[in-house]
């Protein structure tokens, strides 16, 4: 009888190790060389787009400057509006020694590409004078060349060489709304008319602007193809090359510095305390809350390793994989930044001077400098030092 009920305990104990073994799940280590190649594919993933909305808008544009009218002169707008929604969650490549703003290399076209504030008279006439600026002054062949050369220089009657932004989306912005002189209580964009690219019409060189115009797309356009072409070949090569701290360290430290210092500082926190429009990223044409937005969504897209059709391991997964508690206060101080970001009134010079709206963008800011301490301690804990 012991036998039998010894053997029987034997059974059992045989079946409930059986059973542990059947239902064990191995763990599962996040590769960081995935997480490292998938970014690589959302950066030209994102320049592409950004690259075929930049030639929707030179063909705008061009269709425009054959036969202005203000129909196209809207539909130019509402291009260059659409190119922004492409272009602004890359901002969230920059900060990481890549080619958009790699200091080493000459190349580097954030300048050419992003560049403000600007100072309205080194390009056109503004109120109170009405010759001022690059078009207006006919001595100067308007061409790729030159207008490149002319970005961040001298003359013109620009007074600091930094804001003497010749080139690039905010140039064309300019072009097409002109200065806002409305009050931000009036919630107006610049009102620039069409009829100053119309020969004979408001404003003196109407050729060059329309010429001026041109160029600055076309130069969008050369500078994102440069991009896509480094991400493509030389720079995919070197950044995949990396060892997996390194690019860890590019990517966390690119992300932590976009939402703690360059959104959340200079790009709202700067104008809300100095109540000045002219401080906002898209001051000409109210789109600023637009760019503000599709920042952190850049910033959500590379901590989520997920951009359009590109999806893989992240620094979300490698994170949580490391300290799950962690990991979940990030990911839930990220998804209250965006809730706070999306909570701010529109237009952005309009919510920074009304002093209910304007709690509002100081609470954003605040959530953008929380993700961003807090990511930096989430890279910590991979061995990634972040600072910002």
């Amino acid at each position: 009888m012991k036998l039998k009920i010894f053997s029987l305990l034997a059974i059992v104990a045989l079946a409930i190790t059986s059973c542990k073994d059947d239902d064990s799940t191995p763990v599962v280590t996040i590769d960081r060389t995935e997480v490292i190649e998938n970014y690589a594919n959302m950066v030209v993933a994102n320049y592409q787009d950004a690259l075929t909305d930049a030639q929707a808008l030179k063909t705008a544009i061009d269709v425009f400057v054959a036969d202005p009218t203000e129909i196209k002169f809207n539909a130019v707008k509402s291009s260059w509006k659409n190119s922004r929604e492409s272009y602004g969650p890359s901002e969230a490549f920059r900060f990481a020694e890549g080619p958009i703003d790699d200091e080493s290399n000459a190349n580097a076209p954030e300048g050419w590409l992003n560049a403000w504030p600007l100072e309205e008279l080194y390009i056109d006439y503004v109120d109170g004078n009405s010759t001022s600026g690059i078009i207006n002054d006919t001595s100067i062949t308007l061409s790729k060349n030159n207008l490149s050369n002319l970005n961040n220089g001298a003359g013109q009657g620009g007074s600091d060489p930094e804001k003497n932004v010749a080139i690039g989306y905010h140039a064309i912005e300019f072009l097409l709304w002109g200065q806002d002189l409305t009050s931000p209580t009036s919630q107006m964009a610049g009102q620039r008319p069409y009829s100053d690219f119309v020969d004979g019409g408001t404003a003196n060189n109407q050729d060059r602007r329309r010429q001026y115009l041109t160029i600055c797309a076309d130069l969008i356009i050369d500078h994102l193809q440069y991009l896509i072409n480094e991400w493509n070949n030389t720079y995919n090569a070197t950044f995949t090359g990396f060892s997996e701290t390194e690019a860890l360290t590019k990517m966390f430290g690119s992300i932590a510095e976009m939402a703690s210092s360059e959104l959340a500082v200079e790009r709202m926190e700067v104008a809300v305390l100095n109540q000045d429009q002219e401080d906002e990223h898209s001051c000409f044409s109210d789109n600023t809350h637009r760019d503000i937005r599709l920042n952190l969504d850049g910033i959500a897209n590379v901590y989520r390793g997920s951009y359009g059709s590109v999806s893989g391991p992240s620094l979300e997964d490698l994170i949580a994989e490391e300290n799950a508690t962690l990991g979940a206060q990030i990911s839930g101080l990220l998804a209250d930044a965006i809730s706070k970001m999306n909570a701010t009134a529109t237009p952005f010079d309009y919510a920074i001077v009304n002093s209910t709206e304007s709690t509002k963008v100081l609470a954003a800011i605040t959530a953008l400098k929380d993700f961003g301490d807090k990511l930096a301690e989430g890279a910590a804990e991979l061995g990634i030092t972040v600072n910002i």
